[in-house]
């Protein structure tokens, strides 16, 4: 049974409730808050291993609390919103969440996105440490230094970098990419790795605007090197 704790911020009661009763069958701890602000001091009390977080809240918009929360910590952040706009989500993948849910959503699909996300929060077994230039990703460590100077990157970040990092030169396409990445590869979630590509050239390149390490294959997809 799984062992961690999820917090969960929406201001609707009932989708907190449905989420908590389907998030704790699969075992999982669950505390809720009801507006950013309240969010906020419990993600920073509860030190929980996931947010779910709306983006439509009272007292702090889910951005802001997205925001804040990167700038404190890595915590893996799926983003809940009612509005199926691109817009939303892009912003809220380039504010560094992992990934989203438009409501209305399946609850099995909802815990199966959570289930994810953690697994790619988890070390992998092989001790193994992949190099590129001055790039090195330790799978066993779950780090990245670039020139020696670690990165913080979240868990969706660090699980691409590591995907490209094991088949330098390879070419892969967004549905790929997706697949390997989040475990499911549907038509429209696919521009969201342009989002975490976008995020990590700014924390790895010098120039984002002239990448050196993740490059681009025009019409096909990305590649490292």
């Amino acid at each position: 049974m799984a062992e961690n704790k999820v917090l969960v911020v929406d201001d609707e009661e009932k989708i907190v409730r449905i989420v908590k009763a389907y998030l704790e069958r699969e075992g999982y701890t669950v505390v809720a808050a009801y507006d950013g602000k309240a969010a906020l001091a419990m993600a920073r009390t509860e030190a929980p291993d996931l947010v779910l977080l709306d983006l439509m809240l009272p007292e702090m918009s889910g951005w802001d609390v997205c925001r804040t929360l990167r700038s404190e910590s890595n915590v893996p952040i799926i983003m809940l919103t009612a509005r199926d706009e691109d817009t939303d989500k892009v912003v809220g993948l380039e504010l560094g969440a992992d990934d989203y849910v438009t409501k209305p959503f399946n609850p099995r699909e909802l815990v199966a996105r959570v289930r994810a996300v953690l697994r790619r929060t988890e070390s992998p077994p092989e001790k193994r440490r992949l190099v590129f230039g001055d790039l090195t990703v330790d799978l066993d460590r779950h780090e990245v230094r670039h020139a020696g100077r670690p990165v913080e990157l979240t868990p969706t970040e660090f699980e691409l970098l590591r995907v490209l990092a094991e088949a330098p030169g390879r070419v892969y396409s967004r549905m790929q990419l997706l697949d390997r990445v989040q475990g499911y590869a549907y038509e429209g979630y696919e521009r969201t790795i342009d989002s975490h590509i976008k995020n990590l050239r700014k924390k790895l390149e010098p120039d984002p605007d002239k990448p050196r390490y993740i490059l681009t294959v025009r019409g096909v997809g990305y590649k490292l090197g």
